[in-house]
C-alpha cells in the first residue's frame, strides 16, 4: 500500500545578524509569492545567526518567537549559528561539558588571540565557554581588514545586540541565568 504525501514548501533563511526590517521585507515578500494555501502549512527553517551587527537583535528573537503563534500550521525550525551560540555562552545557558572539565579548559586552544580580541574578564568568566568570552569582549584591533569594516565591539559584532536589549557591551553575563538541565 502506497501513501501519497502532499508536497510541502520549504523555506531556508539565514543570517539574520539583527536586521528587523529585512526580515520582514522576506517574510512579506515569502507571504506575497507563495500560494497561500502553501505558505500557511509551510515548513521555514531559520539556519542561525539572528543576533550581532544589526542593531534589532531583540526585535528579530520577538519576531522568531512570535511565529508558531501567528501561524499554527506551519513548522518552524530554529538551528543555533556561532553568534547565537556565542551570545548563549556568554549568557551561561550551555550545557556543562559532557566529560565534566571545565570551560576554561576550552581556552587553551584559542589563548593566542585572547589579548588581541580582548576576551571578556567580567562577573562570571571564569566558567564562561571561550565562544562567550569572544563574543562579549572588546577587540583591540578595530578595522577587520578582511571585510573591510570596522569591528562593532567584538570579534563578533556583538555591540548592537547589546544595545538591542538596552545594556552596555559585556555587562548582562552577570545576570543571566546559569544552565540547569531539565
Amino acid at each position: 500500500m502506497s501513501e501519497s504525501h502532499e508536497a510541502r514548501v520549504v523555506c531556508c533563511i539565514g543570517d539574520i545578524h539583527g536586521f528587523i526590517d529585512k526580515l520582514q521585507n522576506l517574510w512579506s515578500n515569502l507571504e506575497n509569492t507563495v500560494e497561500p494555501s502553501q505558505f500557511k502549512t509551510a515548513t521555514i527553517i531559520f539556519l542561525g545567526d539572528y543576533c550581532d551587527r544589526g542593531p534589532h537583535t531583540r526585535q528579530v528573537i520577538d519576531f522568531l518567537i512570535a511565529l508558531p503563534t501567528r501561524y499554527p500550521n506551519q513548522k518552524h525550525v530554529f538551528l543555533a549559528g556561532n553568534h547565537d551560540f556565542a551570545f548563549a555562552a556568554f549568557l551561561h545557558l550551555l550545557p556543562p561539558p559532557y566529560d565534566g572539565s571545565e570551560f576554561s579548559e576550552g581556552w587553551k586552544e584559542f589563548k593566542h588571540c585572547e589579548e588581541r580580541e580582548g576576551w571578556f574578564n567580567g562577573d562570571g568568566y571564569e566558567k564562561m565557554h571561550v565562544q562567550g568570552r569572544r563574543w562579549s569582549g572588546s577587540i583591540k584591533t578595530k578595522f577587520n581588514v578582511s571585510k573591510g569594516r570596522v569591528y562593532q565591539g567584538s570579534v563578533n559584532d556583538a555591540g548592537p545586540t547589546f544595545q538591542s536589549y538596552g545594556v552596555s557591551h559585556g555587562s548582562a553575563g552577570k545576570y543571566a541565568p546559569t544552565y540547569r538541565p531539565s
